[in-house]
């Protein structure tokens, strides 16, 4: 399998660590690896939603722990990204409750419509779309996390909604 390393601009700002030291600081000094998931995070979040090996390195750098404990967090959890993803992120719940409901039919007609595949980004870099486990809301499957926010009892139509008021800047993705 062929490995693509993606290049990332670093920047930590002061706003950023001030942040990240306040999360640290709920922590014994011994237990500084406690605050790695949310600091994954902010981080993330303030780098266009993605990780790249170099800003995870930093990471490990900050909390003071070794790079590989920060890549095996990055690798396991599906809500970090360790490559660039489109502006909107359709993550679809592919467990199987909201499979049982349609899910991968809704996931392949979102990707047809939008001319890609699982795990790919639209040529505009808009959109991304991939599925994900649980996201723990099976009582309103099929559903998907757009942002910070589920989308659920999916259909067609709500899909071509979503898209078009996507690509007419009517969605928000984060909720601070």
């Amino acid at each position: 399998m062929e490995r693509t390393h993606y290049k990332q601009e670093i920047n930590l700002t002061e706003t950023l660590m001030n942040r990240i030291n306040e999360l640290i600081s709920h922590y014994p000094e011994d237990k500084r690896k406690s605050a790695l998931l949310p600091v994954l995070h902010e981080v993330q979040d303030a780098h266009d939603n993605w990780l790249s090996i170099e800003l995870m390195n930093k990471v490990a750098e900050i909390i003071q722990i070794k790079p590989i404990e920060v890549y095996e967090v990055v690798s396991f959890y599906t809500m970090y990204n360790q490559k660039p993803v489109g502006k909107y992120m359709f993550e679809f719940c592919t467990t199987s409750p909201c499979c049982l409901n349609g899910a991968e039919d809704l996931m392949d007609y979102t990707c047809e419509k939008l001319g890609v595949n699982p795990g790919e980004t639209t040529a505009d870099g808009n959109f991304t779309v991939v599925g994900v486990q649980c996201l723990g809301a099976c009582g309103y499957a099929p559903m998907m996390q757009l942002g910070d926010f589920y989308k659920e009892n999916l259909n067609e139509e709500k899909i071509d909604q979503l898209i078009a008021d996507c690509k007419n800047d009517k969605i928000i993705v984060h909720d601070k």
